[in-house]
């Protein structure tokens, strides 16, 4: 059985950064962000469930999904947001699991910005946390997504504090300019192919 290992950490941190060098190694990797878009599409008891609780509005005609409306409506009010989560992740978090279950390799890569929070952690045996200094990921995220500092310090406030995915985290690769990302994920991947489950 593959060793199963989640990448994880807060925004502009550059875990999908990290996420693709491993996945230049030959290693299986999940985007859980991308793939919970894919379910929400596709999973009919997801469907299902969300235009119960969000109406119809939900999704266009096309099928497909509305994301500003809903992005509005959840992100502004936390209980929206807590009913959103309770419905597509407990989807994502079976379908990764169903996925590396079926992976072959030493061990695969689940990438994950909720990874803590959702949970999801605990089914995994070993978590990475990407960590960066701030400046530089307000920095990365201004320039990625056109928003001002403020509106990025409010996004950074409503994550989980770094101390507390510090503590929960097996091991950090720290993205900065002192640290080579490329000598850190090497380490990991010699010693994670090396592991015996």
């Amino acid at each position: 059985m593959a060793l199963k290992i989640g990448i994880t950490g807060g925004i502009g941190v550059g875990k999908s950064v990290v996420t693709k060098i491993f996945k230049v190694l030959g290693v299986p990797t999940y985007d859980a962000d991308k793939e919970a878009k894919d379910i929400m599409i596709k999973n009919d008891a997801v469907r299902n469930a969300l235009i119960s609780t969000f109406g119809s509005e939900v999704y266009f005609e096309d099928g497909s999904l509305n994301r500003e409306w809903l992005g509005k409506r959840v992100f502004s009010n936390s209980e929206e947001l807590k009913k959103l989560n309770a419905i597509v992740h407990p989807a994502v978090i079976q379908d990764a699991d169903d996925w590396a279950d079926s992976q072959t390799s030493t061990y695969s890569i689940k990438e994950a910005a909720l990874l803590f929070e959702s949970g999801s952690y605990k089914k995994l045996d070993i978590n990475i946390l990407v960590v960066s200094p701030l400046e530089l990921r307000i920095q990365r995220v201004m320039e990625r997504d056109r928003v001002d500092r403020e509106e990025v310090l409010r996004r950074i406030s409503k994550q989980m504090p770094e101390e507390e995915k510090e503590k929960l985290a097996d091991y950090l690769i720290y993205n900065d300019v002192e640290h080579s990302l490329i000598d850190q994920v090497m380490y990991l991947h010699q010693k994670f192919n090396s592991a015996k489950k």
